[in-house]
């Protein structure tokens, strides 16, 4: 029984289907069916069972699901523990923002996929919180406050932000000095929460706003067009301050400073994989202190 067989196999159990499993490996759908015919015919038995809706594991799926999951494990650290200590080969399936992420952490996505040509990047860019497991992600890279979550992080950085607001917007409706004026100002929402430093103490504010949107530079854009203030990452908002076309506001409550943070399902130990983008972001990170202070 082929190990790569087992991958597609898994991939299938874990999207819920052929074709998403298809579309989250990159492959036709011909061949994930292909693969698990043979699986099917070596096992003698049937492990997906097709309808018009689509697919769901039989019950010896199921179970067979969970032992293939742990031999493809098994495999990959089999494999790192006997290759050279520079190769990296195999798929790796990250995630990662949208708003930060094409100017910031796809360069050292590129930079790692260049130095491991036989490693097979899959980068899903999203504002959305991928669920790790249930998507089947290596790891993600989360920028800003950690949700609560079974996840292990490593923090490999800082992130420093501000609230914003254009000129034209604090002519027409002047600025908040304290987070108790955010009630009678536009906010234009990403979180839910807006959170400010009154000296040790962190004063926490819901925001209220008719401009909801869960993209930084979504956001940014609003703010500048004068609809109202904003709560964003430095790494979004530079080139809009350089401008003028947005100044900072209410800077004596400055925000706490966040974290960028490489995350991945629960396990006792890292992939080689995620460890060596930990390093390759530390390292890209490091000389960059406008928007970014990387923790070492």
């Amino acid at each position: 029984m082929d190990i790569e067989d087992l991958r597609i196999f898994v991939e299938v159990a874990d999207a819920g289907g052929i074709t998403s499993a298809a579309r989250r490996l990159g492959v036709s759908k011909s061949m994930v069916s292909r693969a698990l015919t043979r699986i099917e015919s070596a096992l003698g038995t049937q492990l997906l069972a097709r309808t018009t809706r689509g697919a769901g594991l039989t019950e010896a799926g199921v179970l067979f699901r969970d032992h293939a999951a742990k031999v493809c494990a098994e495999i990959d650290v089999a494999r790192e523990a006997v290759l050279p200590e520079g190769d990296l080969r195999g798929r790796f399936r990250v995630a990662v923002p949208l708003t930060s992420g094409p100017v910031y952490f796809a360069p050292v996505l590129a930079k790692m996929a260049r130095q491991h040509p036989q490693l097979q990047i899959h980068a899903d860019y999203s504002d959305r919180f991928a669920d790790l497991i249930v998507d089947g992600f290596d790891c993600a890279i989360r920028v800003g406050t950690l949700r609560d979550s079974n996840l292990i992080a490593k923090r490999v950085g800082q992130i420093y932000g501000k609230l914003v607001a254009s000129p034209d917007y604090i002519r027409l409706h002047g600025a908040p000095e304290t987070p108790e004026d955010i009630a009678s100002h536009q906010a234009l929402v990403g979180a839910e929460t807006w959170r400010f430093m009154d000296g040790d103490k962190i004063v926490t504010v819901q925001p209220q706003g008719r401009f909801r949107t869960d993209n930084g530079m979504a956001l940014a854009t609003a703010a500048a067009e004068g609809l109202g203030v904003a709560w964003l990452p430095d790494c979004v908002t530079r080139e809009y301050l350089a401008s003028g076309a947005l100044v900072p506001v209410m800077t004596r409550f400055p925000l706490p400073v966040g974290g960028v943070y490489v995350v991945r399902p629960p396990s006792p130990h890292p992939s080689r994989k995620v460890r060596v983008l930990s390093e390759f972001l530390i390292e890209s990170f490091e000389n960059d202190t406008h928007c970014w202070d990387v923790e070492m």
